[in-house]
Formats: structure tokens, sequence, C-alpha cells
């Protein structure tokens, strides 16, 4: 049998083995509703054997699924991972191919996913330790910390980025406390009054200069949040919603965030912040009323916000968390840039492979938004590996605290899948037809570490799967020549 006949059979192994554990079954039970033997079905679930179609439509039949969810989908970021973990230079020599890496993600998830965080948890070290070198060099504080925020985003991603618990907290509380979620210009004298009348808190807005560069603080002594007056309206609802989170589901929020990805104090501290502002998030965008509008509206975020009195930023957060079975919006990628091209948020790492460390490509037209602040900028772009997006990005502004305190201005990046253009108001008038891609869209790589394209003149560095080639007798566009390995 050749490679093109074995690839055409479906190795469906660990999607039947998730399947089974999902609806509590043995390898007996599972093998006697599809009428084969139970060591037939080990081989299966093996990658031993393949799945005929026979197989699969008793597998719909029996369980009643959609067999579409049975097919292979490696998780970009898992791929993206081991691929950095095969460039280390203390794996030279080891040869690992693209297609071997393909396999291991798809066959073995959770073997590929415990090697990333190994080596993740190696770089991260790293990391640290230079930091701690630098620091005693120029007897500066060590900036730490780099691991866990990934530790964070791999529990984030590992959820889809969607908490049923926290939605329900969010329902719930809008019905007991007969909130009017419908007009968000009452929504934020709503939230204060709840938390007068609930938990007697007191919210005040204080001066910049009583507040000591922080924007919110809770007093639990005095019973008292508060704000600083440099603190948008949208800013002042979302922090209000945060304590009320805090409040209403605090206990909750601490057991969800004992997260097993989470290996330190640091990391666990993070993801409860996490999870707390995602229930700010759905206090201020209920789910359904929300979802509900981004469909009609073609996920027009402008135009979300001002229904929602929101920013441009949370409405683009909270659509990254539309993920709910049955009720599911478009998969979106979201991120926030700054101009050195530092990426301070990510989220939907399983849509868009982002690097774990670096920047981003600086042939993405998202950094054109620095030109237009205020004004959206769409891009339509492709990867190497053949996925294309549709990305919008917009500038976004963290406050000012004072004259020696500048605010920064910053981008916001949000992106889907071409395949769901239809559904995409800012898709309107693009080609994204196969035709259309080759000759329009961006080629972008993840960043110029991971990307193998060659002849870009936008290289900054050669890539980690290359081979640097050296020739003084030549000068190319690029300032890099390598060879693929």
């Amino acid at each position: 049998m050749s490679d093109i006949e074995a690839r055409r059979k479906l190795f469906l192994g660990p999607q039947i083995r998730k399947l089974r554990r999902s609806l509590k079954l043995t390898q007996a039970q599972m093998a006697e509703g599809l009428e084969i033997s139970a060591s037939y079905l080990t081989l299966i679930e093996r990658n031993q054997r393949p799945l005929t179609a026979q197989l699969i439509l008793r597998l719909a039949d029996a369980y009643d699924i959609d067999v579409r969810t049975l097919a292979p989908s490696t998780d970009g970021a898992t791929l993206l991972g081991l691929q950095e973990v095969a460039a280390d230079p203390h794996l030279a020599g080891a040869d690992l191919s693209q297609q071997e890496l393909q396999e291991m993600a798809e066959m073995f998830p959770r073997v590929a996913d415990a090697m990333v965080r190994l080596h993740e948890g190696l770089r991260g070290a790293r990391e640290d330790a230079e930091a701690l070198a630098e620091s005693a060099a120029d007897r500066a504080h060590p900036g730490l910390g780099s691991s866990a925020v990934e530790e964070t985003r791999e529990a984030l991603q590992a959820r889809d980025n969607y908490f049923p618990e926290l939605e329900q907290v969010a329902v719930d509380f809008a019905a007991r406390a007969r909130m009017r979620l419908d007009l968000p210009q009452v929504l934020t004298t709503s939230l204060v009054n709840h938390l007068k009348d609930a938990h007697n808190v007191d919210t005040v807005i204080m001066p910049y200069d009583v507040m000591h560069g922080l924007l919110r603080r809770f007093d639990r002594h005095r019973n008292r949040l508060m704000l600083s007056e440099l603190l948008g309206p949208t800013s002042r609802t979302f922090q209000v919603a945060h304590l009320v989170g805090q409040l209403e589901a605090g206990e909750l929020i601490r057991a969800m965030s004992n997260d097993p990805r989470c290996t330190s104090d640091s990391s666990r501290g993070i993801l409860r912040l996490t999870l707390s502002n995602y229930l700010a998030g759905a206090i201020m965008f209920p789910y359904d009323r929300f979802l509900e509008a981004a469909e009609r509206l073609r996920y027009d975020v402008e135009v979300l916000a001002s229904r929602f009195g929101a920013s441009f930023e949370q409405v683009a957060h909270r659509l990254t968390t539309l993920r709910r079975p049955g009720a599911k919006g478009i998969p979106f990628f979201m991120i926030r840039v700054d101009r050195a091209g530092n990426i301070s948020k990510r989220f939907g790492g399983g849509v868009f492979p982002f690097a774990r460390s670096g920047g981003t490509c600086p042939r993405w037209r998202l950094y054109e938004a620095f030109r237009t602040p205020g004004r959206i900028v769409v891009d339509l772009v492709s990867l190497p590996e053949g996925q294309s997006f549709v990305t919008v990005g917009r500038t976004t502004e963290r406050a000012s605290v004072g004259a020696h305190n500048p605010g920064q201005e910053l981008v916001v990046g949000l992106g889907a899948e071409v395949t769901h253009a239809s559904r995409l108001v800012y898709a309107d008038g693009l080609d994204v037809s196969a035709k259309g891609l080759v000759a329009t869209a961006s080629p972008i790589g993840v960043n110029c570490r991971l990307c193998p394209r060659e002849n870009c003149n936008w290289r900054a560095f050669p890539p980690l799967t290359g081979r640097l080639v050296v020739d003084p007798t030549r000068r190319s566009v690029t300032p890099y020549h390598f060879v693929k390995d």
C-alpha cells in the first residue's frame, strides 16, 4: 500500500478514545455498540487500524454525533510549539520532519502538549536566568514571569476561552439583581447601586494624584471602591463590573484558578484576574443578546461598541469568548500590540498559531493602524501553511497618568478564517476565492524566526528551521540567505 493510499484512510484513534471517554463507556461497551470486538477497537484507538466508512455510520447512528466532529483537527498552537521544540539547538541533528511533528500532534496530542510545556518551562528558565544575570550586572530588579503568563494562556486555550460556569453566574446575577442590561447608559449606575445595596460598598471617583498611579483600588476595610478620574466611561463600567464579579463569584473563581497547567502562585494569580475580567465582560455583554446582535450586524465591532456602551477592545475581547456548544459565534483571534511589535494581549491561539515568544510579522498591515488612529484597517493575510484570514486592526489608548506618564497608543487586532467571510462585514469587497487569495492576500508568517519564506525583504531574523549561508559575493533583497533543513 502506497503512502498516498495510507493517508486516504482515516486513522482517528485519539478522537475515538476521546469520544468513548466522554460517553463514559468501556472499550467492551463501545465495541458491542459498534458490533466489533474489543481487541479491534483497541487497535483503532491506537491508530493501528483505520476507521471504515461503515464504522463511521455506525458511530453516528449509535451515539447521535455529527461525524464531522471526528475529523482530525490539529491544534495550530501545539503544532507551532512542536516546531519550536524541534528547532531548539539542543535537538540539533534530530532532523524531525514537519510530517513527524504533524503526526505526533494528531495521534498523541497530550504527549505533544506535555513536550511543548516542558520546552516552554526550559525556555522560561533560560530567560529568567538571563534576566537575573542582567539584573545582577545592572543592580536592577529582575523582570521574571514570562512562563507564568504562558501557563495562563495555555489554561485559557485548553477551555477555548469559554467558561460556562461564569456565563451562568452572569445570567443569574442579571436576573437576581434586575439589571437593565438593555440600557448601557444606566448599566454603570445599576452596578454601582447593586454594590451598595447588596455588599454595602460605596463607589467614588478619586483625583489621580490621590490614587498614586492606580486606576482602581478596593479598600476592604472601608468598603469602598475607588476609581481614578482618568478612567473613561467604558473603563469605569468594566472596573465596577470586575468588582461585582469578584464579590458575587469569588469562591468559584478561586476554585477555577487551581488549574493544573498553572504551576505557580503567579500563574494562578494571573488566571484569577483573567477569570474576573471574563466575568465582567459576561455581565456587560450578556451572551445570547450579544451573539444575536453580532450575527445581525455581521460582527461590526464599532456598531456593537455603540450598542453596548463599550470600547472597541472590550467588544473584540468578548467576541473571542462566543464558543458555547450549539450557539457559537465566528471563532476569532485577538491580539494587542505596541509600536515595537510587543504583544501585550492575545486570545484565540486555537484559531491563529501565535508564536510563544517574539512579536508578529512586520508585513501584516495591522501595524498600519498606527498611521491612521481611530480608523479600521482591513487586511487579507495568508500563512505559509496555507491558512488565510480576514483581519481588522484599530488603535486604542491606555489611560494617561499625568504629564510624566503619558498614555500609550496600542493596536487591537481581530481576525477570522476566510471560510467565515460571508458572515463578516469587513470581508465585503474582498476576493476570498482561491485565485483571489493568491493575488491579493498579504503573505505573512507567524514571526521571522518561525517563517520559512525565502526572499522576504521584511525579514529581521533568519529562521530557526534554516541553515544560515554567508556568501560575500552575493547581496539579495533579504539580508539573510538560508537553506531549509
